[in-house]
């Protein structure tokens, strides 16, 4: 055989090697069996400014979960003039807080209708995937959301609260800068724009919410601790409650999230 004619012949080989190699890769990776972290069903606890808005997203992307803030819930059922969502509108017109129920049926609403719930892919039958955020904020909207579950046959994985200072939190808060048109963030201390006052992408103004301030947010860590205190004790008696120190860098506080998810699930 000429060299060449060899040559030839060795290629042929080596794409045909390969072709069988990324053909058994992917038969292999196909019948992984799903691992506690794949089926992962959080609550992400933690005050304001502790960085969950920064985590959760990280959460939703690597475990291919539904990420639920009840904000965004209630903001898309009023939009959407669901029923719940003029149930929402009334009580909330009316200068009076949205209730348990409804916030729970919001909840199930969307495990039941949101694919992104259902293990994040369309027609999967491994059941719920998601983290909530903003919920349960107390005690009796835990005991309901764990009703809800049971009458599902679901159960939660983990909870997880973010603990910081609340000192850190406020030097964090009323340093934070915001771009409106893009939700963009910077920090007058730990992130600043290159430009006072500007945003670096374009050149437009950045402004300071007007409840970042300092006696503001004590009124609503002192709100938060009394409320999240007993929801943290109620799940800590279920062997789910996991105290993750969210004052270091986000890098650190992802580590160590994901070392918690990743461990097996608690036995209730």
């Amino acid at each position: 055989m000429a060299p060449s004619d060899e040559l030839e012949y060795l290629k042929h080989l080596v794409a045909q090697l390969n072709d069988k190699i990324h053909a058994l890769e992917a038969k292999a990776k196909a019948s992984v069996s799903p691992t506690p972290a794949q089926q992962l069903r959080t609550i992400l606890m933690g005050p304001p400014g502790a960085g969950k808005g920064t985590q959760a997203p990280r959460i939703r992307d690597e475990f291919c979960v539904c990420h639920l803030a009840t904000g965004d819930m209630l903001r898309e059922q009023i939009a959407k003039k669901t029923e719940l969502g003029r149930m929402a509108k009334k009580v909330m017109d009316a200068g009076e807080l949205v209730t348990d129920d409804i916030m729970v049926n919001m909840i199930k609403d969307q495990l039941e209708n949101n694919k992104e719930c259902k293990d994040g892919r369309v027609g999967s039958d491994m059941g719920l995937r998601f983290v909530l955020d903003g919920f349960p904020r107390t005690v009796p909207q835990a005991e309901k959301l764990d009703s809800m579950l049971d009458s599902r046959g679901e159960k939660l994985d983990s909870v997880v609260e973010l603990l910081i200072p609340d000192q850190l939190l406020i030097s964090r808060i009323t340093g934070r800068l915001i771009h409106p048109a893009s939700g963009r963030t910077y920090h007058r201390e730990f992130h600043p724009p290159k430009k006072p006052m500007t945003d670096d992408v374009t050149g437009e103004p950045l402004i300071q919410r007007s409840d970042d301030n300092v006696e503001t947010l004590r009124k609503r860590l002192d709100t938060f601790h009394k409320q999240t205190g007993p929801v943290a004790a109620y799940y800590k008696t279920k062997g789910l409650w996991h105290g993750i120190d969210a004052a270091q860098s986000p890098s650190v506080v992802w580590d160590n999230l994901r070392q918690v998810f990743r461990a097996p699930p608690a036995k209730s």
